[in-house]
């Protein structure tokens, strides 16, 4: 049996937000295995026009993500969270393979298992093109965003 995955539901404003920088945290390290981990084995995504499910099928579709969006750079927010379901709003910003930069704005809907994986995504996204001066999200691609970045509500996002 796979350990639990902490925290776990039901969640407090604590736990929502531990869960939330967790998530943010694994999608920037950008490793289609390890984030497919946090998942549920039979993991039910929708992903704009896309739907998933299972781990095979999230590490797949992670790697196509991260292969067209290159340099990506991910910011998630707390929106509202009950017992085992949290929502986020997030923004990323990246480039494709020509140099043009784009900011993704979205929403996900998150429902949990008792054991702490995510069992349910669904995920509504929008892409808007982005000169290169009004990037915002500046830091080492290769990790997390640093504690002293700003978030969503601080950059006006």
């Amino acid at each position: 049996m796979t350990p639990p995955r902490p925290p776990l539901p039901p969640f407090t404003l604590e736990t929502a937000r531990i869960k939330v920088q967790a998530a943010e945290d694994g999608w920037n390290g950008r490793n289609p295995e390890k984030v497919s981990l946090a998942y549920t084995e039979d993991s039910v995504w929708r992903n704009r026009s896309e739907f998933l499910q299972g781990r095979p099928a999230i590490v797949a579709f992670l790697t196509r993500k991260w292969n067209r969006e290159l340099d990506y750079r991910l910011i998630k927010e707390l929106w509202a969270f009950t017992d085992n379901r949290i929502a986020v709003r997030f923004s990323y910003e990246y480039r494709d393979d020509s140099g043009n930069w784009y900011r993704a704005y979205g929403n996900e809907n998150w429902e949990f298992d008792e054991h702490g994986f995510m069992r349910a995504r669904h995920a509504s996204i929008n892409d808007v093109p982005l000169r290169v001066e009004d990037r915002l999200f500046h830091w080492d691609a290769s990790g997390p965003r640093p504690t002293d970045h700003p978030g969503l509500s601080d950059l006006g996002l």
